[in-house]
């Protein structure tokens, strides 16, 4: 089973504009996060994707392994299925570029699925914790998932779910953690599909997979990840490399 990871990188950003060709202790964002993940030593490969020749040049000037994208894209499942169209993998690790400080442990967890998944059910695996704090719960930038007893996804919404009419009855709340783990062909029938009402209502392409009838595998995990999506995420960035190093 040959398994890649590929790191959907645009240039431009609505909260923090060129994020990933800032300085992180001497490096930009988007090399320390493309070293991490080959560090991680999970993957047979590792691919950056962008629509940007700045950070093209900056992966490949530094031995990296970079992939221009021809069309423009809604979604990073876009943007990853047309870099692997043509590509021989079995399984697709999508890993967001504004986070350099990859945790191996959950990743790896998320490939035993696939390892495990003898009969082929599972389409995508993807990662979720648990979130007890109401304003977590509550927060729409938080995209929470409810799951069955096998841990499938049944939905995902930046709303409350499931909705607490009832509140002593043992409900636990996940928010999902954007990471995910592909069979090639769930992200070629992805690419091909059209958006649907509720994928555009929500604005989460994970929807789509669901809409069409995709399986999706959740892994719980404590791992929280360090994003950067603003200026003060970057500094606080910085100030965890400098402990780390």
């Amino acid at each position: 089973m040959k398994i890649i990871a590929v790191i959907p990188a645009r240039y431009a950003s609505t909260r923090f504009p060129a994020k990933l060709m800032q300085d992180l202790g001497g490096k930009t964002v988007i090399r320390r996060t493309y070293e991490a993940a080959i560090n991680c030593s999970l993957f047979d490969e590792v691919f950056v994707v962008t629509d940007s020749n700045l950070i093209y040049d900056e992966i490949v000037s530094n031995g990296g392994k970079a992939i221009m994208s021809i069309k423009e894209h809604e979604s990073g499942s876009d943007r990853i299925a047309e870099a692997v169209e043509h590509l021989d993998v079995d399984i697709v690790v999508n890993v967001q570029g504004d986070e350099p400080f990859i945790n191996a442990e959950p990743l790896a967890e998320l490939l035993e699925v696939f390892k495990k998944d003898t009969d082929c059910k599972v389409d995508l695996a993807s990662l979720m914790r648990e979130i007890t704090n109401e304003e977590e719960i509550n927060n729409p930038n938080n995209v929470k998932v409810v799951v069955d007893q096998s841990n499938f996804a049944l939905y995902f919404s930046r709303s409350v779910i499931p909705y607490p009419r009832e509140k002593n009855v043992g409900v636990r709340y996940f928010q999902h953690i954007g990471i995910y783990a592909f069979r090639k062909q769930a992200l070629i029938d992805f690419y091909s599909l059209p958006m649907k009402s509720l994928e555009a209502s929500e604005k989460l392409e994970q929807l789509r997979y669901l809409e069409f009838g995709k399986r999706i595998r959740m892994v719980e995990t404590e791992h929280v990840s360090i994003g950067i999506d603003t200026v003060e995420d970057l500094e606080r960035a910085r100030k965890e490399l400098s402990i780390k190093y």
